[in-house]
């Protein structure tokens, strides 16, 4: 059964886990010398930052001979304000460990404390759509992959590299994108991204630069994305999909000359496109002189079927294939890939340097020494075990379910979070 989250964030906590100790080497205080009686106000500045909690209980306040020099005063003056704040019982000090700030209401809730609405809400199955099961993020080879990094990066490599993502790892995507999905890709058609999310902002973007763009995308397809999409200056145009996928007919008779797909595992259908349907799909592109914006959505995870390539190796000028590790590791890393054709990959790699100057590096090298070394295969190997058998039993636990006991009921917003429900 899954618990709720109860993370201690607390400063003492957290510099204890870090290993940084809880010595202040700094102090925002605000000292008027003109005013004179400097003890009594570094003693007033210090008892605000207490009662606010912007100093923490059991933090350790910087020695009085450090704290004078910082503030370029005398000794005496933080001496006399620490001992008036000790008998006043904002401070605690003891010959060894230094001045403390004092706990002075431990009933009260932490500033820094979880918020409970970004706990997760008590479910016993959590079956919602698009999480990946966040226990099984590979932390070890993380914290590995991390540590070689910050072992051999020289200290250039921590300024700010290419918005379009760091060489070594757009060289690690890119084979890896050839041997595992098949893509036909060099690095320099590589875009790092924070998530599939952006790079579909930032291609939409690019096509859009006169005026919103029709876009043509799935029916049914996934709700979410659509305020994303209409951001970014799409005007979405719904074609119908049936058991091969999207229907190219259909397609034609609309006026987009864009259109985004998920070919390797459709939401919410489950379809995979068929052979068919690609070899229309990128003839289709051909005649109207249209993109297909690739959404390679879950194609890391296959359990009934052999492995499809992507649709970008059909047609690589006329495709722009997405992915991210959303899925495989975790969402909250934020890091994906697009690959375009060049002059897009060129107009993408401009937008991120007007933006957000691209991804944080650290993340980046991390990723490419996963890869690289193996550990992210093996990583999805496991994943594919764990994730199928928890499927198979999910598929034979819902086939025995008795016709008259009940049906699945939807719990919170989320429909794929269920549990039994009594018939009315």
């Amino acid at each position: 059964m899954q618990r709720s989250l109860r993370v201690d964030w607390s400063v003492k906590k957290v510099q204890s886990t870090a290993g940084i100790g809880s010595h202040l080497p700094d102090l925002h205080l605000r000292i008027d010398r003109a005013s004179g009686g400097l003890a009594d106000q570094v003693a007033a500045e210090l008892r605000t930052a207490i009662r606010s909690g912007r100093l923490a209980g059991g933090v350790r306040l910087p020695a009085s001979r450090e704290l004078a020099r910082d503030l370029g005063m005398s000794r005496g003056v933080v001496v006399e304000a620490y001992e008036q704040l000790v008998a006043e019982g904002f401070l605690v000090s003891r010959q060894g460990s230094g001045t403390r700030i004092a706990e002075l209401d431990p009933a009260a809730p932490a500033a820094d404390a979880v918020p409970a609405s970004m706990a997760p809400p008590d479910i016993a199955y959590d079956l919602r759509v698009g999480t990946p099961d966040l226990s099984a993020f590979p932390r070890r080879a993380w914290l590995a992959a991390v540590r070689q990094v910050m072992k051999v990066a020289p200290h250039a490599a921590l300024g700010y590299g290419d918005p379009g993502g760091v060489p070594e790892l757009r060289t690690e995507l890119a084979a890896y994108l050839r041997r595992v999905r098949a893509a036909e890709v060099a690095a320099e058609q590589l875009v790092v991204v924070n998530g599939v999310a952006q790079g579909l902002h930032l291609v939409i973007g690019a096509l859009a630069q006169a005026g919103p763009i029709p876009l043509a995308v799935e029916d049914p397809h996934s709700v979410s994305t659509f305020a994303l999409l209409d951001a970014a200056g799409a005007v979405r145009v719904p074609v119908p999909v049936d058991e091969e996928g999207i229907v190219v007919d259909a397609l034609r008779r609309t006026p987009a000359r864009a259109v985004m797909v998920t070919p390797a595992h459709q939401y919410p259908t489950g379809v995979v496109l068929s052979p068919r349907r690609r070899a229309e799909l990128v003839a289709w592109a051909v005649e109207v002189d249209g993109l297909v914006l690739e959404d390679d959505y879950d194609a890391e995870f296959r359990y009934d079927r052999d492995p499809v390539g992507c649709l970008q190796a059909l047609c690589p000028q006329r495709v722009v294939l997405l992915g991210s590790v959303s899925k495989s590791l975790a969402p909250g890393l934020r890091l994906g890939w697009l690959v375009a054709p060049p002059p897009l990959a060129q107009a993408a790699r401009r937008a991120r340097a007007t933006s957000d100057l691209g991804s944080p590096v650290i993340d980046q090298y991390a990723l490419a020494q996963l890869v690289g070394c193996g550990a992210y295969d093996r990583h999805l190997r496991q994943l594919r075990r764990r994730y199928r058998a928890r499927r198979d039993a999910l598929t034979e636990a819902l086939a025995r379910w008795p016709a008259g006991r009940g049906r699945p009921r939807r719990v919170g917003r989320d429909p794929a979070v269920r549990r039994a429900a009594p018939r009315p």
